[in-house]
């Protein structure tokens, strides 16, 4: 059951190939940001003498709170990986659940999802 390929625009949409742009370019932004936030999540130096006490614990809360944004931006890219994916299978805007079309307005709000709203519910 494919979506159809035709732009979506009589909808209010995007077309399906500006949508896959959308994706592989948020997927590439957030590979970036991935390695460049290598460092934030680096051990913190326990060593009292060379950093303040309050010094390291604010590194501790600046190395968890950026563990956790890692944490959020590999779900997004597995999200996106998945979205890609269904574009190479034929079955981009299909949701998962029921196998009915997804609506256009929710695929230009987040190109990523995969359900549609009643199997989202």
């Amino acid at each position: 059951m494919n979506i159809e390929k035709k732009s979506s625009s009589e909808n209010g949409g995007e077309s399906n190939r500006d949508l896959q742009a959308r994706l592989q370019k948020e997927l590439a932004e957030l590979e970036s940001l991935r390695d460049d936030a290598q460092g934030w999540t680096a051990p913190v130096e326990l060593d009292q003498q060379s950093v303040g006490r309050v010094s390291r614990i604010d590194a501790l809360q600046m190395q968890a709170m950026s563990q956790s944004m890692q944490r959020r931006r590999e779900i997004r890219l597995a999200q996106l990986g998945m979205a890609l994916k269904r574009f190479e299978d034929g079955e981009f805007g299909i949701c998962l659940e029921c196998g009915e079309p997804i609506l256009a307005a929710r695929l230009n709000i987040d190109p990523a999802f995969a359900r549609c709203v009643r199997c989202e519910k």
